[in-house]
């Protein structure tokens, strides 16, 4: 990935020199009905890019969607991705997407959004397709702070400055996510919309074959060329994805193995781990766990 020095001013305001050194205190944009970026990172905490849009859409920017508390879930057509906690993803200018909070909340406990939207050819990310991304204690803190800026910020000043440091820190973040791809044949539509719904109960793969009247060996490899994973570490992404509400919501660990389709606890907390880098205890403690500086 290439990343060079930015310019973080807006492609208007870089034709011509600032006349002042303070922080613009232009009226905040509306929230929706936005036509361009204002500044190359753009995410305001009233600003549009923290607004669930529960349809499908595309930007003709990029997108970092990232919760600083509770997760998310981004659904394109190819793929589930999701953000849990110190993870966020990047949705390339125009992917269809639809972005899903957290599904269980409560009034202690809610998804606080604090998403971007970037220019990511001006700043130098060329990342074509869609990634989870680890969001290190540093980049966290300046998302966080840079959602309190104007949105009209000078660029040469300090939240200029700010503003280029987080395009820094995001430009090194590395891969970290649970992604559950979605295949385009719909055969294989139907068995993953029952493999998410039934987790606790669908077929083996034996059953699906002669329910399409495919050998395993033909259902096999349907599944690993549409979405890169055989059926079984497809079966157990979607299992762990089903996990995380009922984590998030505070069902017992055990209850939540057994909905989920595992008869051994050590099994569903060994493979929880393995995707995830926590353990349901850990991600159920982080997913409730409070943050009232950083609501809006």
């Amino acid at each position: 990935m290439k990343h060079s020095r930015t310019d973080i001013r807006s492609p208007i305001e870089a034709t011509r020199s600032s006349s002042s050194g303070l922080a613009s205190t232009a009226p905040k944009q509306p929230r929706a009905g936005l036509r361009r970026l204002p500044r190359p990172v753009y995410g305001n905490i009233d600003s549009q890019s923290n607004i669930l849009i529960p349809r499908h859409h595309k930007h003709t920017w990029a997108q970092l969607s990232y919760a600083t508390q509770g997760y998310l879930q981004v659904w394109t057509p190819n793929a589930r991705f999701v953000a849990l906690p110190q993870r966020a993803v990047w949705i390339p200018a125009g992917v269809p997407h639809q972005v899903r909070q957290s599904s269980h909340t409560s009034h202690t406990s809610h998804t606080i959004i604090r998403s971007l939207y970037l220019d990511a050819a001006t700043l130098g990310l060329d990342w074509p397709a869609c990634r989870v991304l680890a969001v290190s204690p540093l980049l966290h803190e300046l998302i966080r702070q840079f959602s309190t800026l104007p949105i009209e910020y000078e660029p040469d000043g300090p939240d200029g400055r700010l503003a280029r440091v987080l395009v820094d820190q995001l430009a090194i973040s590395q891969d970290a996510g649970l992604i559950l791809p979605w295949p385009t044949d719909p055969r294989l539509q139907s068995v993953c919309r029952q493999l998410q719904s039934h987790p606790d109960s669908a077929p083996d793969l034996g059953a699906f074959s002669r329910r399409l009247g495919l050998s395993d060996k033909t259902l096999t490899r349907l599944f690993q060329q549409q979405t890169g994973l055989g059926f079984r570490l497809w079966r157990q992404r979607a299992r762990l994805v089903h996990a995380l509400p009922l984590l998030e919501r505070g069902d017992r660990i055990t209850d939540v193995a057994l909905a989920c389709g595992y008869d051994s606890l050590s099994s569903f907390i060994a493979a929880f781990r393995a995707h995830t880098g926590v353990t349901p205890r850990a991600f159920a403690a982080g997913a409730r766990e409070d943050e009232p500086s950083a609501r809006g």
